[in-house]
């Protein structure tokens, strides 16, 4: 702990009056409510606070003085002593708390209130469609916090006037929230577009059939064309992440995938084992693969 007097740029002859005047002048300087986020001011302020607190104490200074005591009020002789309980202030004066005031409310000195920050885990259902999440702040309030349709992953959502309290009557710091969105097991995310991969079996591939597929606003059925691959791809027009700001709706991209009976079919099987099919070339070949 550095030195009160060097800590408020004072002499130690410093009158009553000199201490306070140098007090007020640091804590426009470094208090946290006008300098958010500067950590070397902040500690900056606890040193200067620490010193006043020292000072301002007849008592105190004059044993700070004689060497009894360290900066931090601690004697400076037996260490292994418990520290005694503070004695009652018998020094007459400005507190800290009134020189706050003083600056901060008596003297009309407005100062807005620090912005604070938060993570907020939503699914990714949730963040497609919108929801409402509980919240906890730091100061142990519970709010509702509306997470808009369409959100995306690391969004941060701005809540007005939860921050921290303002001094001498200045409006209050806002909170800012950052969205963090769970990934799905089956849906897939592009902008405001999805994409969802879908297992069909030989014979709805071969013969096409109507099936029931998931979408972000519930279930719909689709059609499989006949001859349809493992790649082939359906559009679902208006079936992604709901528009903002005027913007129409994502689409909703199905990629179907063939699938085999499992445990394979004995008469499949049969089937194919004897089965030549007419002008069938190299798959392979076809993909540039041989």
């Amino acid at each position: 702990m550095r030195d009160p007097y060097d800590a408020l740029g004072v002499s130690r002859s410093a009158s009553d009056e000199e201490i306070k005047q140098a007090y007020r002048r640091l804590v426009k300087e470094s208090h946290p409510d006008l300098n958010p986020g500067d950590p070397v001011l902040e500690q900056r302020f606890k040193e200067v606070t620490s010193a006043y607190d020292l000072l301002r104490d007849r008592e105190k200074r004059e044993r700070f003085d004689r060497g009894e005591i360290d900066a931090e009020g601690q004697p400076r002789a037996a260490w292994n002593h418990a520290r005694r309980g503070r004695r009652p202030n018998s020094r007459k004066g400005f507190s800290a708390q009134d020189i706050f005031e003083d600056i901060f409310g008596r003297g009309g000195f407005k100062t807005r209130g620090a912005d604070l920050s938060y993570t907020l885990a939503v699914d990714f259902l949730e963040a497609v469609n919108g929801t409402r999440k509980r919240l906890v702040l730091t100061d142990g309030r519970e709010i509702d916090v509306t997470v808009p349709p369409g959100t995306d992953d690391r969004q941060t959502l701005r809540l007005k006037g939860q921050g921290t309290a303002g001094m001498g009557g200045g409006e209050p710091g806002d909170a800012y929230v950052e969205v963090r969105v769970e990934p799905h097991p089956h849906f897939r995310r592009d902008g405001a577009n999805v994409h969802l991969d879908v297992p069909v079996s030989l014979k709805e591939a071969v013969l096409g059939a109507s099936i029931a597929v998931p979408t972000v606003g519930g279930r719909v059925n689709v059609k499989v064309p006949a001859g349809a691959n493992t790649g082939t791809v359906l559009r679902l027009r208006g079936k992604g992440v709901q528009g903002r700001g005027g913007n129409a709706a994502g689409d909703l991209y199905v990629t179907l995938k063939v699938v085999l009976p499992d445990p394979l079919d004995a008469a499949l099987t049969d089937f194919v084992r004897g089965w030549t099919p007419k002008g069938q070339t190299d798959p392979r070949k076809k993909a540039g693969l041989t």
